[in-house]
């Protein structure tokens, strides 16, 4: 079947991306990686020793970049409704995390330590509808930032995708409200037309 134009475009647009050739060489799965690589180098993210939850993390690059960033001295729990290939060092657990038997399961491999991290690239499938998408968007998000007030420890921290529109300006508000400092990043790897910023939560008021 032939290509439609649009999808044409977005393919050479996706080969020629440089994220996308420095991921291939670097070894990670995705492009999104170097998302997480710069609001590390900005924020300070990321420490040997951590207990970092990685929620919708397949196909895997944040929890990779966490990986390498804690070289075997941490704890790094993955989550997904999606599979996620191996990878060492991540205790990976499939499902959907607001359902009792997969949050448990998760607990379970916290064993009780203190989450220092919680990070979040989820987003939804898109339609291309903004009255859609933008809904789906948000609801993951706040699903994200009730996980993080449920695991993290005091002074935690928190990390989330938001697409701009409806419900952003709640949110972050809803974020401040339980950190004591909030950040509204742009990652160079995020492509200019994308609405997505990423919500950077420190200091968690437990």
């Amino acid at each position: 079947m032939a290509r439609s134009k649009t999808s044409a475009e977005w393919l050479k647009e996706h080969v020629d991306d440089i994220y996308v050739q420095k991921a291939q060489q670097d070894g990670y799965r995705t492009r999104a990686s170097y998302k997480l690589l710069e609001l590390d180098e900005k924020d300070q993210l990321i420490k040997p020793g951590m207990v970092i939850l990685d929620l919708g993390a397949a196909p895997g690059g944040w929890s990779q970049v966490v990986g390498r960033k804690l070289n075997g001295n941490g704890v790094i729990i993955a989550s997904d409704i999606l599979s996620m290939d191996p990878i060492a060092d991540v205790d990976f657990i499939q499902g959907d995390f607001t359902e009792q038997s997969v949050f448990d399961q998760i607990m379970d491999v916290v064993g009780g330590r203190p989450v220092d991290l919680v990070i979040s690239d989820m987003a939804p499938n898109m339609s291309g509808m903004a009255s859609i998408d933008q809904p789906g968007s948000m609801y993951l998000v706040e699903l994200a930032l009730d996980m993080a007030r449920q695991v993290l420890k005091p002074n935690g921290q928190f990390v989330a995708k938001v697409f701009q529109g409806d419900g952003f300006d709640q949110y972050v508000k809803d974020v401040r409200e339980s950190f004591s400092k909030v950040m509204i990043r742009k990652p160079k790897a995020s492509r200019p037309r994308s609405r997505e910023v990423y919500v950077v939560g420190k200091g968690f008021r437990a």
